[in-house]
């Protein structure tokens, strides 16, 4: 069962050092988390990432992490989520839980009415207007970090000194694109009623706006 920590508003990379601990401290009794959050604006590259693909990164810092994938951009109006998971005790695959996520999100957004789809060979959510999410795990000693985000009402223009994922003019979307003003907060709630019951809730959301003090 998984406990929900809202983070709120956060630097990219305490957030990411604070998951690579808990994966590297957990155990076989530790709970499974999602971590929501909004980050300040970043351009995150994967380890093995083409610096050509960071096209012109100005004031945005560039930080190389170790996911996979070449470069995305996190900033605010965009909702992040981590999945804190242990993959063996799931008695799942990867590729499943991976799937799943991405059905989470294709289902979300046809509750807006708006028809999405994936890409088997550029992970991701798609819509007629353009890529609205992002999606790729991080897997060590059989758990899980990194996740998903979902462009909600954020600033898209740093997506142009990128090529984004390493696509080359590749159209990014947003849900404000399509006419709808919910909050990050507000697609968050609404997108946890679309997980699976292959990825259990424990607990209603915990805020944890002291989050990187305790971390």
């Amino acid at each position: 069962m998984m406990q929900v920590l809202n983070l709120g508003l956060q630097p990219y990379e305490p957030v990411w050092r604070a998951m690579q601990r808990y994966t590297d401290q957990r155990n076989a009794n530790t709970a499974d988390q999602l971590w929501l959050v909004e980050h300040h604006p970043v351009f995150t590259q994967g380890m093995n990432g083409l610096a050509e693909h960071i096209l012109d990164a100005g004031d945005i810092p560039v930080i190389v992490t170790d996911r996979g994938g070449q470069v995305t951009y996190h900033g605010p109006g965009q909702l992040v989520v981590y999945f804190l998971l242990d993959i063996k005790r799931l008695g799942q695959g990867v590729r499943f839980i991976i799937n799943t996520i991405e059905q989470s999100l294709i289902d979300l957004l046809a509750s807006y009415q708006i028809s999405a789809y994936g890409d088997p060979q550029a992970p991701g959510v798609y819509t007629a207007k353009g890529k609205i999410a992002s999606l790729g795990l991080r897997v060590r000693k059989g758990c899980s970090y990194h996740g998903l985000s979902l462009n909600v009402s954020m600033d898209l223009q740093p997506f142009q000194r990128i090529n984004p994922c390493g696509y080359v003019g590749m159209a990014m979307t947003r849900l404000h694109d399509f006419g709808y003003d919910d909050s990050v907060s507000q697609v968050a709630q609404r997108w946890l009623e679309h997980l699976p019951t292959a990825l259990p809730i424990q607990r209603p959301m915990i805020n944890r706006s002291n989050f990187l003090e305790n971390n």
